[in-house]
């Protein structure tokens, strides 16, 4: 069981739940919540250069001068911000966080080592991706909170480019709480060549998403399932809207329809990323219809945040307000990641 510390009180007025702490009203009911993470980490690797991915760049010699300094500073910065999410709703923060841009399972494990993300005892889900310049995805979760059962990892391929390499997908399935939740970690295929000419290639990570998730609702048709990642496409993209079935209506997602609660958060022009003044909400957190509504009095999703502290935010210059990465133009900022968090708040009656 959670512990008691997770509990929150949701008031129940007028058939809408509305999170704000402690809200006043005619009738209050307990809920329990815990919530649960996205974040690319941009470009975490280590120091050593690996002969056999593309990862010069990120070397004491390289482009980057990439050294045992700036590695310890990035790391410094990533672990306070993990350690800061979701803070505000349960006292241990993320209970599950999806990374991308991990060189390999040993960056993750140096980040979790790191104050103040080693007071918690997070364990590790990872395997290697062919991607030519090295990185992966992975997840991170606390044992007490979240009980792994089984992992996978998908492969992304394209019939009609035998050489082409990518992410993979990372699939775990487990128990939070006793109830059997589904992860599926994404980062799909970026936009180099421009937005509509690389779009077939998201368009094709879309449908192996898709074939995960079908696997799984066949076996479970009310399967809790959340998709989580840099999609490196935006809500309204058809990579998003047709080819994983993700609407924006909570109302709407039956059958093999998903819920994708980052639309309105994009409709209303917040973002987890900037380029050329405008704001991409790439990074997303989607859910089967399973999780859409409170059905009974196991979880649902309540909402879903974009994590934008001010703290995370370039202070001055061209990119000002934009998130504080660790490198813009080449130059060292020592920031954190040029893309925002973004977590979902899962809730269920107590």
């Amino acid at each position: 069981m959670l512990m008691k510390s997770l509990l929150f009180r949701i008031s129940v007025f007028a058939g809408a739940l509305l999170l704000s702490h402690c809200i006043q009203a005619q009738k209050q009911e307990k809920f329990r919540a815990v919530c649960v993470g996205f974040y690319n980490v941009e470009n975490l690797f280590d120091t050593i250069d690996q002969p056999e991915v593309n990862d010069a760049e990120f070397t004491p010699g390289g482009s980057s001068a990439w050294n045992t300094v700036r590695y310890n500073e990035k790391l410094n910065n990533l672990a306070t911000v993990i350690f800061g999410i979701a803070t505000d709703i349960t006292p241990d923060g993320l209970a599950v966080l999806g990374l991308s841009e991990i060189e390999n399972r040993q960056v993750v494990e140096d980040l979790l080592k790191t104050a103040p993300l080693n007071k918690r005892e997070y364990a590790i889900v990872h395997y290697d991706s062919p991607d030519r310049r090295g990185v992966d995805v992975g997840l991170i979760y606390q044992p007490k909170y979240y009980k792994v059962t089984n992992t996978a990892s998908y492969r992304l391929t394209i019939k009609e480019m035998p050489d082409f390499l990518s992410r993979d997908q990372l699939l775990v399935s487990g128990y939070l709480d006793g109830e059997m939740v589904h992860f599926i970690v994404n980062h799909w295929p970026s936009r180099r060549g421009g937005e509509q000419a690389s779009r077939p290639l998201r368009n094709a990570a879309a449908d192996l998403n898709k074939h995960i998730i079908d696997s799984i609702m066949a076996i479970d048709p009310q399967a809790k399932i959340i998709v989580m990642g840099d999609l490196n496409d935006d809500p309204v993209n058809p990579s998003v809207r047709q080819h994983l079935k993700a609407t924006g209506n909570r109302e709407h997602a039956t059958g093999n329809r998903m819920y994708n609660p980052m639309e309105e958060l994009y409709r209303k022009g917040i973002g987890s990323l900037a380029y050329q003044d405008s704001w991409n909400l790439f990074d997303q957190i989607i859910v089967s219809p399973g999780l859409a509504r409170q059905q009974g009095r196991g979880w649902y999703l309540h909402s879903a945040l974009v994590y934008n502290k001010e703290f995370l935010r370039q202070k001055s210059g061209s990119f000002k307000g934009y998130p504080f990465r660790t490198y813009a133009g080449g130059v060292y900022m020592g920031g954190y990641s040029d893309h925002f968090p973004v977590y979902a708040i899962l809730a269920k009656p107590e």
